[in-house]
């Protein structure tokens, strides 16, 4: 594994006992993980496998913390081991590469797809404009579930009758220009 010298930058400006700390944790993941590559993600030290996150530390004020992603990080404060104060917070070097090495080994782990949603029913108001609008009705019917559950939600959810109705002709407009309901955020 090569070391990234932004990583060596994170640990000199972190607190002196925190130094020691992700001096160690960095240690064994060279050992439990050699194929690791050493970067930095969302300003910490992370160590990716397969292009995927699987260990990260940071460095706070008054502690330092560890993630292992695949594991539960609900505890206290950040990561999966809590708030580290010392070197001896840690735990036994070979119960954290044995966390090191289950973390890679859930993440290698495909997650399941989620089951597609069921196509929502068109509002009576917006059927009756579509066919009164030929292209509108044309872009809708092309468009994928997805782009049309989000034109439907957005009039479903109106309140009052009067915004559920200058919805519906937004949306008219819009389709008849070909437009998804998010357009203007698609080349951002």
């Amino acid at each position: 594994m090569s070391r990234d010298p932004r990583v060596d930058d994170y640990i000199a400006k972190a607190a002196p006992f925190a130094q020691p700390i992700l001096l160690h944790v960095r240690k064994l993941v060279h050992r439990a993980l050699p194929e690791a590559e050493e970067g930095i993600k969302w300003g910490m030290p992370h160590f990716m496998v397969g292009g995927k996150n699987t260990v990260g530390m940071a460095s706070f004020k008054a502690h330092a913390a560890i993630i292992i992603h695949g594991e539960d990080q609900s505890g206290d404060g950040m990561g999966s081991l809590g708030k580290l104060a010392s070197i001896n917070d840690l735990p036994p070097d070979d119960e954290l590469i044995a966390r090191f090495k289950a973390g890679k080994a859930a993440l290698a782990k495909p997650k399941p797809r989620a089951a597609p949603k069921p196509e929502l029913p068109v509002p009576p108001e917006l059927a009756s404009a579509l066919d009164q609008a030929p292209k509108a009705k044309l872009a809708f019917e092309a468009f994928s579930p997805s782009h049309r559950r989000e034109y439907i939600e957005w009039i479903t959810s109106a309140k009052r009758d009067e915004t559920r109705t200058k919805r519906v002709a937004q949306t008219i407009e819009w389709l008849t220009e070909g437009k998804k309901r998010n357009w203007k955020y698609e080349n951002c």
